[in-house]
Order: structure tokens, then C-alpha cells, then sequence
């Protein structure tokens, strides 16, 4: 077993240099299940007792040293408010969470192999995983971070076709090669060739070169419709550990005022601003947010720039006089709901709010709820709520006077293709990303997080503008080419005339069709695997 784990630790290597933030590397991504594949495939035909619980934490092994290894970070964010050891603790849950769920679907393709051909076990394993990062992006728990087809988010060149495929294109992509070099690699090695070699290298090659090929047409061919608009991100690097500390809300908001105005221009429309930019201690009452005096600096601000709206992050709340959410709390006589959204401010008496919807588990939300109440004083430490924060059930596009729509993602969010793409569907015609990546530190996280958005603005070829409270800050094309970008940690203001894009691209109309596949597959796999049983 020992050749085994050291298998699984090379394609935990392997996958971990091909994952962002290291730059076009990402190609090992296509090789990087080899080892692991091989050192299954040892223990399937080898001379093993409890062969499923040896596959199960030999794959195990590969998932959580590939994925510690790329989001480390977590950890960094936990260890600034909470003692090590707790840090250490609640981070095993993402750093171990995916792989459990990986060595799961390695553990039923085992027992496939056990009753199936190699051919229907290995389309039961791509179907298998398929659905485990579905899952792994719909439940309480979702922390769809580590989805395969991310991985090429620093060499958005090769994957154009994301526009028809999103990112389970890219896991479709990735697991077909891997399997085509395990299947060459292992008869060569034990000379025996029940498929033709020839076959399976053609195949291979193939399917490597052909969709990069295709890639390259798109993105030397693509042409963006000219519409444009001028955009302004603004970075005021306030220290998110040290918010209501050494600098007030007020300053806060002159400090994103004056950053504002150093890059603006006569014909500025959006001025995107961070996630929470706008905040009060204690929060905002959405319904009273026009008496505030920060609205009103904010509209006098405005007043220069005759098309000028400003899209940022708030921290606010409403107060309700009956429990119309799940996460609204006792409050007086009512109840009170708090939010981590957005607002659209025009200089009219027209305010418009999105809250996020796609909350941080333990952190904005508890997952499970019900199950796991225990765990609410947590929140506190995080500067979530006790209840959880409330949320919208579904994308809401922010319209300027103008009538030009923007998908206000918070932070997180921008990690779901589908759910941007539903922004786009309901009229977005640019991606604004408001983030405050701060937490993490000067990790890799903040890096993977501004490439994946490469990845949202290929699929709906929408460009980007991102607003990160310490960085990075920038502009994306439609292409994914990150045009400007800031440094990190240091206030910062960018202008950019981006392109506003009314066409729709395949993607954005029919979504992750592949998880259908996948899921079909899944279900299959599993009607196998009982039909099996009843024979027996």
C-alpha cells in the first residue's frame, strides 16, 4: 500500500501546481488523476483485503492534500478572530469536507468495477463526480470553490468554449483525458492492449488539441459589440479586521468619495464600490437609508456627473412587524432582518437593494439550521448574526436612470456560473463584482477569486468590473483578459470604458446542461449498483 499513498500524494502534486494561482500550468490538470487512477487500479487487482475502504482513503488522501494545499487560506481568515486550535479545527470541515465526498464517489466506482465493464465504470465516475460537484454547489454546505473545470481560470485562452459548456465543461474535459492517459498508460505498463493503443492515443491527443484549437479561433476571432460606458472601481483598502476602529464611517465614506474623484471623468455612469463600503455601526435601515447623512453626501456627490450612479456594498436591515423570513429576529415590538447587499444610488429619490443570496456557510449562514443551532455563537465572531443574515431568494439586476442593468454579485457569488448567468438573463449587460477579500490576507485566495471571475465573464461575455476593498481590483474583458488590475493593499481608484453586451451566449441561455448528464449518469450508476445487489 505504501506505492499506493505515494501515488496519491503525486496527483495530489500534480493537481495542486495546475491550480490557480500558478499560471498556465493548468494543462497538468489533464494528466493530474493518473497517479491516483493507477494506485486504484493496484488495489482493484491486487492481492487486498477491504478493497473499497483502501480505494476510500487512498483517494481520500489525494483530495485532501490537493485541497488543503490550494485553500489554505481559510485557515488565515479563521486565525485572525479565533485561537489556533479552533482555527485549525472548524477548517478541517472545508479542507476535509470535498475530499470526503470524492473518496465517496471513487468508493462507487469501486464497487461498479466490481459487476460492470471498465468503460460503463469509468462513465459512472465521471457522471458520479459530476454529481458530487452539483451537490457540492446547491446544499447548505456549498463551497464550489475546488469545481474542476476552475482550474483553468489563469488560462482562459484555451477555454473560450466555456461560453456553450461553463465550468462542467472543463471537468468533462479534464476526466475524459485523465482516463484515456490512465487506460494507455496501464497497458503499455502491463503490455496487454484489450483497447487499441492507437485508438486511445489518437483519442487523446484529440481531445486535447481540438478543443484548444477551437479556443484559439474564439478568442483571436471574437469581436465585442460596441456599446460603451464608463466605469470607475474604487480599492480604499480599509482593514476589514479594523472596520469600526481606527477610522469612522464617515471617513470611510470620503476616503471611497475622493478615490472616486481622482480617476473619474464628465461621462462616468457607475461608480462600483466594495463589498460593505457603505455601513453604519448597527447597519443601515433600508426604509430610512434617504434621512441618513451618508445618502446625502453621497447625492451631492453625484451632482457632478449628470449620468453618475453609485453601485456598492451596504450593511443594512429592515424591520418588519411580523416573521415574513426564516432568519428575522425578535426587535422591539417587530422583527428585523440583517443583509449583506447591494444599492444602486442615481441621485434620485429612487433607491434600489439586492441582498446576497449565496451566504457563507457558518460564517453569513448556519447550514442546517435546525440541526445544528449549537453552533450559532460563531457568527459573532465573524460579524455575522446570530439568526444568519437574510437573502433574496434569486438575482435582482440594478437599473440606472439610463436603463443600463448591472449584476451586482457580492463576494462569494461570483463563484457560481449559473447563478451569474441568471443576472445576465434578466437583463445584466455587465458583471460588477463587489468583494472584500480582505480576510484572507496576502494569499493565494484573493488571486484564484479575481481570475475565477475570468471564467463569469467568458461564459455570458459580459465584461467585469471588480471592486475588492484591499485588492484586487480590476476590469475583465469579454474575452476574460484582465485589462486593469490593481496592487494589493493600497487604496486605489481605475477608469474604464468597458463595452456593454446585450447578446446572449449559449451558456447563459441553457445553463449547465452537462450537470443533466451527470446527473442522468448518477442515477444510472446507482440503479446499477442496486440491481446488482437484488441479483446477488
Amino acid at each position: 500500500m505504501k506505492q499506493n499513498y505515494l501515488l496519491a500524494l503525486l496527483s495530489a502534486f500534480i493537481l495542486w501546481l495546475g491550480w490557480p494561482p500558478i499560471p498556465y500550468s493548468s494543462l497538468l490538470l489533464l494528466v493530474g488523476f493518473v497517479p491516483l487512477l493507477v494506485a486504484v487500479e493496484n488495489i482493484i487487482r491486487g492481492d487486498y483485503s477491504k478493497k473499497g475502504t483502501k480505494i476510500f482513503w487512498t483517494s481520500f488522501l489525494t483530495g485532501f492534500v490537493w485541497n488543503t494545499a490550494s485553500i489554505y487560506w481559510v485557515f488565515n481568515s479563521l486565525n485572525a478572530v479565533l485561537p489556533s486550535w479552533v482555527s485549525l479545527l472548524i477548517s478541517l470541515i472545508p479542507f476535509g469536507l470535498a475530499p470526503l465526498l470524492m473518496a465517496t464517489v471513487f468508493r462507487l466506482y469501486y464497487e461498479l468495477r466490481k459487476k460492470q465493464t471498465i468503460i460503463i465504470s469509468f462513465l459512472g465516475l465521471i457522471s458520479l463526480w459530476i454529481g458530487y460537484e452539483y451537490l457540492h454547489q446547491t446544499w447548505d454546505l456549498a463551497f464550489p470553490w475546488m469545481t474542476l473545470g476552475n482550474g483553468f481560470a489563469n488560462f482562459h485562452q484555451i477555454i473560450q468554449w466555456y461560453s456553450f459548456t461553463g465550468v462542467y465543461g472543463g471537468t468533462l474535459w479534464i476526466w475524459v483525458v485523465n482516463i484515456l492517459a490512465f487506460l494507455f498508460y496501464w497497458q503499455y505498463k502491463q503490455k496487454v492492449q484489450a483497447y487499441s493503443q492507437k485508438l486511445i492515443l489518437s483519442l487523446g491527443i484529440g481531445l486535447i488539441v481540438f478543443p484548444i484549437l477551437i479556443s484559439v479561433v474564439q478568442y483571436t476571432t471574437y469581436e465585442e459589440p460596441i456599446n460603451p460606458s464608463e466605469v470607475v472601481v474604487v480599492q480604499p483598502n480599509i482593514d476589514p479586521y479594523q472596520k469600526f476602529g481606527s477610522i469612522s464611517p464617515s471617513e470611510q465614506l470620503e476616503n471611497l468619495i475622493s478615490l472616486s474623484k481622482s480617476v473619474a471623468k464628465p461621462n462616468t455612469e457607475f461608480f462600483v464600490w466594495p463589498e460593505t463600503a457603505i455601513s453604519e455601526r448597527g447597519g443601515i435601515n433600508e426604509e430610512d437609508f434617504r434621512q441618513y447623512p451618508s445618502y446625502e453626501r453621497i447625492v451631492n456627490f453625484l451632482g457632478d456627473f449628470r449620468n453618475g450612479n453609485v453601485l456598492s456594498g451596504i450593511e443594512s436591515y429592515a424591520i418588519y412587524q411580523d416573521k415574513r423570513t426564516l432568519t428575522a429576529r425578535p426587535f422591539g415590538a417587530g422583527y428585523v432582518d440583517s443583509f449583506n447587499g447591494s444599492t444602486l444610488i442615481d441621485g434620485s429619490s429612487i433607491l434600489q437593494y439586492y441582498h446576497k443570496s449565496k451566504l457563507v456557510p457558518g460564517v453569513e449562514q448556519l447550514p442546517f439550521g435546525n440541526f445544528l443551532a449549537f453552533m450559532t455563537p460563531l457568527f459573532e465572531h465573524f460579524g455575522g448574526t446570530t439568526g444568519g443574515y437574510g437573502k433574496d431568494t434569486e438575482p435582482k439586476v440594478l437599473y440606472a436612470q439610463s436603463g443600463i442593468g448591472a449584476a451586482p454579485t457580492i463576494c462569494y457569488e461570483s463563484i457560481w456560473g449559473d447563478y451569474v448567468a441568471e443576472y445576465v438573463q434578466k437583463g445584466a449587460q455587465f458583471i460588477a463584482v463587489m468583494t472584500n477579500d480582505g480576510w484572507w490576507k496576502n494569499t493565494s485566495g484573493k488571486d484564484q477569486h479575481m481570475a475565477y471571475a475570468k471564467i463569469r465573464a467568458i461564459e455570458n461575455r459580459r465584461w467585469v468590473a471588480r471592486s475588492a476593498n484591499t485588492g484586487i481590483s480590476g476590469f475583465i474583458n469579454q474575452k476574460g483578459d484582465i485589462v486593469q488590475h490593481t496592487d494589493w493593499w493600497v487604496p486605489a481608484a481605475l477608469t474604464q470604458e468597458i463595452n456593454l453586451n446585450d447578446e446572449t451566449t449559449f451558456y447563459t441561455k441553457n445553463g449547465d446542461i452537462i450537470v443533466y448528464f451527470g446527473l442522468f449518469g448518477s442515477l444510472l450508476s446507482f440503479l446499477l449498483l442496486i440491481i446488482s445487489k437484488y441479483k446477488k
